[in-house]
């Protein structure tokens, strides 16, 4: 059974009727007490960092996120929910400031993309069809071809803090440079585009996903 959290950010049933489109079992969880019984996580989310962290703890999801992915199973973030599992982001930060604190189940920060210092400028957020490549072997891509289109809705992407020994970016994206499109480390993969709006591409990405 796959569990998709629900803090009250996130295009929840959109996630949901694309995992039933693969005859995969997936439950929307109201709260942590219903996690019994639940071998693979999703947190979905859209809108403001700030907004997401306030919601997880205010219904009490923050402990428990971080406890599933400690238990080795499968785990992953969708859009807002790949960022909310870093150390921090610049959005909702005062300029100059510290970062809104996120879950710190990796090393990274979030920050948003700088439109004046691209050429030409860009549009900010970074909306729809975008291509990805990748260089290294990620079971949620498997089946995937290198150049495969993905749907974006994002004005913020992730810097993971990474080596070469524990590797967090798994492909890539351009939009004004190179940014983090999905990632994987141990158990935990996350995406920045919507694999649930991705249409054959999205679909194949969710069927690795039920099956790691």
């Amino acid at each position: 059974m796959i569990g998709i959290v629900d803090y009250g950010v996130g295009n929840l049933r959109s996630v949901q009727k694309a995992l039933e489109q693969l005859d995969a079992r997936a439950a929307i969880l109201a709260g942590p007490d219903q996690l019994r019984g639940i071998d693979r996580l999703i947190l979905p989310g859209v809108g403001a960092y700030g907004d997401g962290m306030a919601m997880l703890r205010q219904r009490g999801w923050v402990a428990p996120v971080l406890d599933f992915i400690r238990t080795g199973k499968p785990f992953l973030g969708i859009c807002l929910g790949l960022q909310l599992l870093f150390d921090g982001s610049e959005e909702d930060a005062p300029a100059n400031g510290p970062l809104v604190p996120g879950l710190a189940a990796l090393p990274g920060a979030v920050v948003r993309f700088r439109e004046e210092q691209a050429t030409p400028r860009l549009k900010v957020p970074h909306m729809g069809w975008n291509t990805l490549t990748w260089q290294r072997d990620d079971p949620l891509l498997r089946g995937l071809n290198q150049g495969d289109a993905v749907y974006f809705v994002h004005s913020y992407y992730a810097r993971p803090v990474e080596s070469a020994a524990r590797p967090v970016a798994s492909a890539m994206c351009d939009y004004g440079g190179p940014f983090c499109a999905s990632l994987w480390r141990d158990n935990v993969w996350a995406t920045q585009f919507h694999p649930e709006k991705s249409q054959r591409v999205g679909l194949k990405i969710l069927a690795n996903f039920a099956a790691v």
